[in-house]
């Protein structure tokens, strides 16, 4: 049973920064992405970065140049890291795992996900 919990959400103001981690646990798998998705309401859930196996990494445009996804591949965690946020970024950002070799941006490319952490930005 794959698990993915996400943490590190919260309330900042335009300009700041916040870390979300993914800690996965029931996943083996050799070959696999991670991935960050976001929702704000009345939205669709849109990808905002993946990184796979070997640590290849893609990035929304909108996140281009601010965020930054890692991860700690023996601890089976996840991370990103946001700077420069703007009001714009409020939204639910969910954690999301996949067994494949190329990640994809889209949420039907992946088949595990965590509940979400809620990241709100002020002006």
């Amino acid at each position: 049973q794959v698990q993915l919990v996400e943490s590190g959400g919260g309330s900042v103001q335009s300009g700041g920064s916040l870390r979300l981690s993914c800690a996965a646990s029931g996943y083996t798998y050799s070959n696999y992405c991670m991935g960050w998705f976001r929702q704000a309401p009345g939205k669709e859930r849109e990808g905002v970065a993946s990184i796979d196996s070997a640590g290849r990494t893609t990035y929304a445009d909108s996140v281009k140049g601010r965020f930054t996804i890692s991860q700690d591949s023996a601890k089976n965690t996840a991370f990103l890291q946001m700077n420069m946020l703007r009001p714009e970024d409020t939204a639910m950002y969910y954690c999301a795992a996949d067994r494949r070799i190329l990640c994809g941006s889209r949420p039907g490319d992946y088949d595990y996900w965590g509940q979400g952490t809620q990241v709100t930005v002020s002006s």
